[in-house]
């Protein structure tokens, strides 16, 4: 059993436990998360429809460990989150460009049965460069789009990545070009005799001969 709680329209919350497999199958079914639950208490004969409203899930085991649902009308519009799932297959994708889904969810207001489990919106026609908005999503009978339309940017297909090599540090030499006197081509050896010659030898301040700095 899940613990949770009902929030009613101005009502006093009531703290509700649901079994979890009755949970999970109403919440994977056709609306998803946004399904309309009936809730019923005890002691009481009508059910309370509600949706929803929050959930917390176990940090390692990843199961449901709490439940907040709101009551609703069903005659009332809500507001609630969709999910965007972008469909087909871009065209600047296929010239090595690189899809990216920048909004992934949009707010939006219906009447509870007829909000969505998700919006498609079809990339197929996109080319590299392009972006895709708000405005650009289809129309859904009985839902409005609460965000701005030309200021959500849904989807973008930007140009591929170009990895520049750096150039070398010694250039090479131009044709008839002299290396300075002492040096070698690199990946040459110096050869024998050609060694730096030492410095000639300097009298010290005093003048002594065969002393050198």
């Amino acid at each position: 059993m899940i613990p949770g709680v009902l929030y009613g329209r101005g009502k006093q919350p009531h703290a509700i436990c649901v079994e979890e497999r009755e949970l999970r199958r109403v919440l994977t079914g056709d609306h998803g998360l946004h399904a309309i639950l009936d809730v019923s208490l005890d002691k009481q004969k009508t059910t309370h429809a509600s949706i929803l409203k929050d959930y917390q899930v176990h940090p390692v085991r990843g199961y449901v460990t709490h439940i907040d649902l709101q009551e609703v009308r069903l005659d009332q519009p809500i507001q609630a989150q969709v999910v965007v799932e972008l469909v087909g297959d871009p065209e600047g994708v296929k010239e090595g460009g690189v899809l990216s889904q920048v909004q992934r969810e949009i707010n939006v207001e219906a009447l509870p049965l007829e909000i969505p489990e998700r919006l498609e919106l079809d990339v197929s026609g996109m080319a590299i460069g392009d972006t895709m908005r708000l405005a650009d999503l289809p129309a859904h009978e009985g839902v409005t789009y609460l965000d701005d339309p030309e200021e959500t940017v849904l989807a973008t297909v930007g140009a591929p990545t170009q990895i520049v090599e750096p150039e070398p540090e010694e250039e090479e030499l131009a044709e008839g070009e002299e290396l300075p006197e002492g040096e070698v081509p690199e990946g040459e050896e110096a050869p024998e005799g050609a060694a730096e010659a030492p410095a000639e030898p300097e009298a010290d301040a005093a003048g002594e001969q065969g002393t050198t700095e």
